[in-house]
């Protein structure tokens, strides 16, 4: 019995606060405002910040740039808005996932130094995908990021 009241004791200690953790839902301002019931631009979860697939798309929704270069800097602003509007900067980045429509474009190393300046010379894990096309035909790369808080 005693060894019982002991686990459920240990349960409960540590499944409560993860249960009590409050889940904060984020559009901020100058990213482009998703379509109702859509998606959410940033979730908050405690410390973690949950950061949308940024695409390369200015606050007003209009694709910017027909080249990757182009692409990777506006989707690089856009993930620093979300993380500022947190109190947060690139170096909280832990885990970044990249989806593009061409990995040599991506590669290339005008691209690749924009990705470097963002990033600087401690990037997070991150997971590069080529796939055929994203949400819109206009898009080269879209990136999500996820990011702990101090």
């Amino acid at each position: 019995m005693k060894k019982t009241t002991t686990l459920l004791l240990l349960v409960l200690v540590t499944v409560a606060p993860v249960a009590a953790q409050k889940l904060e839902k984020i559009n901020p301002p100058g990213l482009s405002k998703p379509a109702s019931g859509t998606y959410t631009q940033i979730v908050r979860a405690g410390k973690l910040l949950f950061i949308a697939g940024q695409t390369a798309t200015n606050s007003e929704g209009k694709v910017v740039g027909p080249g990757m270069k182009e692409q990777v800097e506006q989707v690089f602003a856009n993930l620093l808005t979300a993380l500022k509007s947190q109190g947060a900067d690139f170096s909280q980045v832990v885990k970044m996932t990249t989806y593009v429509t061409s990995i040599s474009e991506f590669r290339a190393p005008d691209v690749a130094a924009v990705r470097a300046r963002w990033v600087g010379s401690s990037p997070p894990a991150n997971t590069l995908v080529q796939i055929q096309q994203l949400a819109d035909p206009a898009y080269k790369v879209e990136i999500e990021a996820t990011a702990v808080l101090p």
